[in-house]
C-alpha cells in the first residue's frame, strides 16, 4: 500500500472540543436536571457573595468618608488650646498660625453650653462664637445656608442655627430664640443664669443630625460678652489642606503659636469613634468573605457529583484518546465558568446598587412605609456609598481565586478516573 499511516497528534490545551464538552455539562438535560440546579445555586452563591461584599464595603467606606467630611468640616483638624495663661493674644496667634504652609484657616472660637428655647420647645445646644470671615470660610456651613444669610454677621447680635434645631424649636430665619447660660451676672444672691434673646439670621443644614440639632453660631465679640470671657477665646481651630498628614503640621503650628499651647488633633479627638468603625469594617469583610467561600464549596460539591454522573463519558473519552490533561481541563473550565460568570455578574450588580443606593433606600422606605435609615440614629441624612477601586478589585480577585481553587480537586479526580473501572459497572 502506498498510503502511509499517520499518527494522531495530541490536541493543544483548551482545544475547542474541551470548551464544547464543558458547555454541554453546564446545560440542563431532562435526566440531568439536578446537576444543573447545583451549578445554578453555585452561580447564585458566588454572585450574591461578591455583590454583598462590594455593597457592604462601599457603604462602610461611605460612612467613614461622610462622617470624616462632616466632622472635619465643622471642627478643626488641630485644636490649639492655651497653657499657663488665657488666649488673650488670640488675634496674633491665629494670624501667625494661618501663615504656616498647608494651613487654610485658623479660626479662634469661644465655646459654651446653653439652653435654646422658643415659645414651642427647648433644647440644649453648643454655642460657638466665631468671626464672620472665619464662618464664611467654613464651607460646610457657609455653602449650606437654607434660610437667611451671613451678611453683616459680625455687626449684629444675630445667630445662625441648624435646620433640625430650627424644626425642633419651630422657628425660621427672622424669628427669635432665647439662650439661657448657667453662668451669668454675679449678684449678692450668687451667680444668676444669663437669659438673652437672639434673632435667627441664618439656618444651615450640614447633613449630620448631631450638628444640625446642636450648634448655634454667634459673633465672637457677643460670645465673649455672653460667656463672661475677658477678651480671650476658648481655643483656635486649625484647618489644614491634608488631614491625613496631620502629624507633620503639629510641630509647625506649635512653633508658629510662639507661646505655650496644647495641641489635640482630629485623630485623638475622634479615635474611639473611628477605631470602632475600622473594627466593624474588618469584621464585616471577614464574615462576608465566608459567603463567597461557601459558594466556592458549592462548586466543589457540584463538580464532584458531575464527575460521578459522567464517569462513563470520561471512560469513553479516555478510550478514544483523550488525555488526562484534557479531562482535567474540561472540568476545570466547567467549574471556573460558574465562578467567573458569577463573580462578574456579582460585580456589576454590586456596582449598580452602590451607584443607586439612596434611590433604592427611598423606594424601599416608600414600599414598606418605614424609615429604613433614620438620620437621628445614623448621624447622616442619607445612605452613603463610596466605591474603593483597590478594595473592589481585591474582592473580585479573591472570588476568582477561590472559584479556581474549588475546581482543582474535582478536575484532578476526574482525570484520575480509571476508564476500565468506570465501564465495568455500566
Amino acid at each position: 500500500m502506498d498510503e502511509t499511516m499517520t499518527e494522531a497528534k495530541p490536541t493543544a490545551p483548551f482545544a475547542p472540543f474541551e470548551w464544547m464538552l464543558s458547555a454541554r455539562y453546564l446545560r440542563a438535560r431532562r435526566k440531568e436536571g439536578f446537576i444543573s440546579v447545583i451549578a445554578g445555586f453555585s452561580f447564585l452563591g458566588i454572585m450574591l457573595g461578591v455583590a454583598t461584599l462590594i455593597i457592604v464595603m462601599a457603604v462602610m467606606n461611605g460612612f467613614r468618608k461622610e462622617l470624616l467630611d462632616k466632622i472635619l468640616g465643622l471642627n478643626g483638624h488641630i485644636l490649639v488650646q492655651p497653657l499657663e495663661s488665657p488666649l488673650t493674644d488670640w488675634k496674633d496667634v491665629a494670624e501667625r498660625i494661618s501663615q504656616v504652609q498647608g494651613v487654610r484657616l485658623a479660626a479662634p472660637v469661644v465655646d459654651g453650653q446653653a439652653l435654646a428655647s422658643s415659645y414651642f420647645n427647648a433644647s440644649g445646644v453648643l454655642v460657638r462664637g466665631m468671626r464672620a470671615d472665619d464662618l464664611n470660610n467654613l464651607t460646610s456651613v457657609a455653602k449650606n445656608i437654607k434660610q437667611g444669610s451671613l451678611e453683616g454677621f459680625d455687626d449684629g447680635q444675630g445667630v445662625a442655627i441648624g435646620r433640625r434645631l430650627a424644626d425642633q424649636l419651630s422657628v425660621h430665619a427672622g424669628d427669635s430664640i432665647t439662650l439661657v447660660a448657667p453662668k451669668g451676672a454675679v449678684t449678692p444672691m450668687g451667680i444668676t443664669p444669663r437669659i438673652k434673646p437672639y434673632k435667627v439670621v441664618a439656618v444651615f443644614e450640614i447633613g449630620m443630625s448631631e450638628y444640625d440639632a446642636g450648634f448655634v453660631f454667634m459673633p465672637i465679640a457677643e460670645a465673649q460678652a455672653y460667656f463672661n470671657r475677658n477678651n480671650d477665646v476658648t481655643a483656635i481651630e486649625v484647618f489644614t489642606t491634608n488631614p491625613d498628614r496631620i502629624v507633620a503640621f503639629n510641630k509647625a503650628v506649635t512653633e508658629a503659636a510662639a507661646r505655650p499651647v496644647f495641641l489635640v488633633d482630629w485623630r485623638q479627638r475622634n479615635s474611639t469613634f473611628f477605631n470602632a468603625l475600622q473594627v466593624e469594617r474588618n469584621v464585616m469583610f471577614l464574615i462576608l468573605t465566608l459567603i463567597v467561600l461557601v459558594a466556592a464549596l458549592n462548586i466543589v460539591s457540584g463538580l464532584i457529583m458531575l464527575v460521578k454522573d459522567k464517569g462513563s463519558d470520561i471512560a469513553i473519552l479516555r478510550t478514544m484518546g483523550a488525555t488526562q490533561g484534557s479531562i482535567m481541563r474540561i472540568f476545570l473550565i466547567t467549574g471556573a465558568s460558574i465562578g467567573v460568570v458569577g463573580t462578574l455578574v456579582g460585580f456589576f450588580v454590586g456596582l449598580m446598587i452602590c451607584l443607586n443606593i439612596e434611590s433604592i433606600r427611598q423606594f424601599l422606605s416608600w414600599l414598606t412605609s418605614t424609615e429604613l435609615f433614620d438620620p437621628t440614629l445614623y448621624f447622616l441624612s442619607k445612605l452613603p456609598a463610596e466605591i474603593d477601586v483597590g478594595e473592589t478589585t481585591a474582592v473580585v480577585i479573591m472570588a476568582l481565586t477561590l472559584s479556581f481553587l474549588a475546581t482543582l480537586y474535582p478536575s484532578w479526580r476526574a482525570a484520575r478516573l480509571d476508564p476500565v473501572e468506570a465501564l465495568r459497572y455500566e
